[in-house]
């Protein structure tokens, strides 16, 4: 499974772009967009947002991506990540049918 990291990398490798032309897209460094690729510095939810328009992706993917690294990365040493997930995933679909009544 990709990281956000790799699917950004596959994108623009897969367009022969250089790092330089994509991070001057999203107005940074180079170095910082070869960070991101390499899951050194994380991306904001604006740069993947942007990312999504300039590589013609469903936003939606590369947020799932961008979201899910997120969470790895904040559980990935617990012993009970999985089962916190699960707990999370409840909450999540109770708070989101509370916002639809």
């Amino acid at each position: 499974m990709d990281s956000l990291g790799d699917t950004i990398r596959k994108l623009r490798e897969g367009r022969e772009l250089p790092l330089r032309i994509v991070a001057s897209y999203l107005d940074i460094d180079q170095a910082i967009l070869s960070k991101i690729e390499r899951q050194q510095r994380k991306a904001t939810r604006e740069q993947v947002v942007k990312l999504a328009a300039y590589f013609k992706v469903k936003e939606d993917d590369l947020l799932i991506a961008w979201l899910s690294d997120k969470l790895v990365n904040e559980v990935e040493d617990e012993e009970v990540a999985l089962k916190a997930l699960q707990v999370a995933e409840e909450k999540v679909k109770y708070i989101t049918k509370d916002r639809k009544k």
